[in-house]
């Protein structure tokens, strides 16, 4: 990739305000589709089984490969972008993305599709650090800067909540290949936008990428992210175990390899500021708290309550259109409260959906989680939002890549923890619950194993006997879902504490160094 010239105009010479709110909608269009990939493929997944027939690993590695490269390339992306043009390199990877999308689109095998998502993930690690980098240089006014970042925050948390709404509705009405195929017409309206609005910025000074270090950072997140994944899930196989093992040496030898270097991928002496460990703390825990959420309660209105794809997506809404007040009202708060507060404000939220969903009545009823939802979906947007701004703002402008690369880092990393962790509290509870089956064999073990297979179960074996098998299931799965609100509940009010004595009284975001 050649070195995108910087234009020296855009930094003496800030473009006009309906210049840059037309640039927000520039990148903010990227990242929509982007997070939105996240989670779209969940309710396609199972037109996808029946039209090319994936055995189990092409079904793992078609669910989790997009995930894995977006997050395992972040660090080298932000770095890259730093260096050879934020512009260049946000332009190169929707360019990408949109190929990726034609190429699983037409996919007629598993590893066609794999190959897409693989091409997907790293077109999407190019675009989303670029975004948060972008922003950092178009808006040079620190409160135009909190309200874009706002926008952003709440366009990300978005994209991942209307995803399943989105998927559903595609699949539905078209086949599995239109949740690919919408991408196309976004990308080349985006593109073209995009060339003609985008400044180009990149760092004037810097060295040569550091590629021995981009290594370790990817392997190692990879690493870590996939054994994180499956040990979480209960697995002790070796190859996961030893996964795990290999991603924390691998960033620990990272990590001390870049405190050596002038120009470092990444400034781990960030880590050091406090504020910046909150905020980075702060966004791992509410993507795992809203990610969690959203998967367990799309399983629930699916399975406990019947709904199709698109009507489960449809009631799952209350967690974006809280979220996008959230995330637009936490700009002001932070002006008027402070950081702390907007920061505290937002995991009690988290906490406080917890709690309620852990403390209704059962059976669980839908006015009761639809309150949960906006629970978490404002304080998702308050925290995500207050986050971004403090770790932006951390760092210089030349390294606005950076602050990218760790914000989206967690926020992949919290969505994929969120899923791995609660979701193993939940199947564990589950399965001691599924007890007194008229049952053996392999069809006792696929129903303890999770409510789509008790389902399935049930409609096999079919009279009296299913029909009890699908209400134990029900059961099942809402007193589950209780338990894992009380562990969520206590996770958050644990990081909320410890947030608010990381960041100082009278924290305010600044333009940075």
């Amino acid at each position: 990739m050649a070195r995108a010239p910087e234009d020296p105009a855009a930094r003496r010479h800030p473009a006009p305000a309906s210049g840059r709110w037309a640039m927000l909608a520039v990148l903010c269009a990227s990242l929509l589709l982007v997070a939105m990939d996240a989670t779209i493929l969940n309710v396609a997944l199972p037109s996808l089984i029946d039209d090319l027939r994936p055995g189990a690993l092409e079904q793992l590695w078609i669910i989790d490969i997009y995930g894995l490269v977006l997050g395992g390339l972040l660090v080298t992306t932000g770095a890259v972008g730093d260096r050879w043009g934020r512009k260049l390199l946000f332009l190169t990877g929707f360019v990408l993305f949109g190929l990726a999308s034609v190429i699983a689109a037409t996919s007629h095998s598993s590893w066609q599709l794999i190959g897409g998502r693989v091409l997907l993930g790293l077109g999407g690690a190019m675009v989303m650090p670029s975004t948060l980098s972008l922003i950092r240089n178009i808006f040079t006014d620190d409160r135009e800067r909190a309200l874009a970042i706002g926008v952003w925050a709440a366009v990300a948390g978005a994209g991942a909540c209307v995803g399943p709404l989105i998927g559903g509705f595609l699949v539905e009405h078209f086949e599995w290949q239109a949740a690919f195929w919408v991408n196309v017409p976004v990308v080349v309206v985006t593109v073209v936008a995009g060339i003609r609005l985008l400044p180009e910025f990149r760092a004037p000074q810097h060295g040569r990428l550091d590629w021995p270090g981009a290594l370790l950072s990817i392997v190692g997140i990879v690493a870590l992210a996939w054994g994180i994944k499956h040990v979480a899930k209960g697995s002790l196989l070796p190859q996961d175990v030893g996964a795990l093992l290999l991603g924390l040496v691998l960033l620990a030898v990272f990590a001390r390899h870049q405190l050596r270097l002038v120009d470092p991928l990444l400034d781990v002496r960030l880590f050091l500021n406090r504020p910046f460990l909150a905020a980075a703390l702060a966004t791992l825990l509410a993507m795992l708290a809203i990610g969690a959420a959203l998967f367990l309660v799309s399983l629930w209105l699916q399975y406990v309550h019947g709904y199709s794809p698109s009507e489960a997506g449809l009631r799952t809404l209350p967690s974006a259109l809280a979220m996008l007040a959230g995330s637009l009202s936490s700009p002001w708060l932070m002006h008027r409260m402070g950081v702390r507060a907007v920061l505290a404000v937002g995991l009690g939220a988290l906490a406080a959906g917890f709690l309620l969903l852990a403390l209704a009545p059962e059976p669980t009823t839908y006015p009761v989680v639809a309150l949960v939802l906006a629970g978490l979906g404002l304080g998702d947007g308050l925290a995500i939002t207050a986050s971004a701004s403090v770790l932006v703002s951390s760092v210089s402008v030349e390294r606005a890549g950076q602050a990218g690369a760790v914000s989206e880092t967690c926020y992949e990393l919290g969505v994929g923890l969120g899923v791995a962790l609660l979701g193993s509290v939940h199947g564990a509870v589950f399965a001691t619950r599924m007890t007194g089956l008229p049952l053996r064999g392999h069809d006792l073990d696929t129903a303890r194993e999770s409510v789509g297979g008790a389902a399935e179960v049930a409609e096999n074996v079919g009279g009296d006997a299913g029909r009890r098998v699908l209400e134990t299931a029900r059961a099942a799965f809402d007193h589950a879902l209780t338990t894992t609100a009380y562990v969520s509940a206590g996770i958050v009010v644990a990081v909320t504490l410890l947030t608010v004595l990381m960041v100082p009284r009278g924290f305010k975001v600044t333009g940075g160094h």
